[in-house]
């Protein structure tokens, strides 16, 4: 997989922009690129050093790729409960990491779209009063 591809496919979602926020803390940090849904990440990647992606999932879908493969590992500086490291190259074929991202893709848009939903509603009954 290239760059190009994980970024096209992430692109291709509903309702996703793309930030390279990191870089304000550290320079080192400056390359990686944040995919977002419902202005939250959902997967990130480093430009100049493209050998993984990062996704959200959940904990029982985690614990079972762990299990089972060897070119996934838990982020230090995520929560190892619901982010996992995908290496590409390895055991897991880039049609399962795109799978991965895609309902990375799925649970943050759920679970944010309708708080979102919910902030919507609360304000405009506010406004009402």
């Amino acid at each position: 997989m290239t760059i190009e591809e994980l970024r096209d496919y992430c692109l291709s979602l509903d309702g996703v922009t793309e930030k390279t926020p990191f870089g304000k803390f550290a320079a080192r940090y400056a390359s990686v690129l944040v995919f977002y849904v419902c202005d939250h990440m959902f997967c990130m990647t480093d430009i100049d050093d493209f050998r993984h992606a990062v996704v959200k999932n959940t904990p029982e879908r985690i614990a079972h790729y762990h299990e089972t493969r060897n070119a996934c590992e838990s982020m230090r500086n995520m929560s190892a409960r619901h982010w996992i490291q995908l290496n590409f190259g390895s055991d897991i074929p880039d049609s399962e990491i795109l799978e991965m991202v895609r309902e990375s893709h799925s649970i943050v848009k759920a679970k944010y779209s309708s708080a979102k939903s919910y902030k919507s509603t609360k304000n405009i009954s506010h406004e009402e009063k």
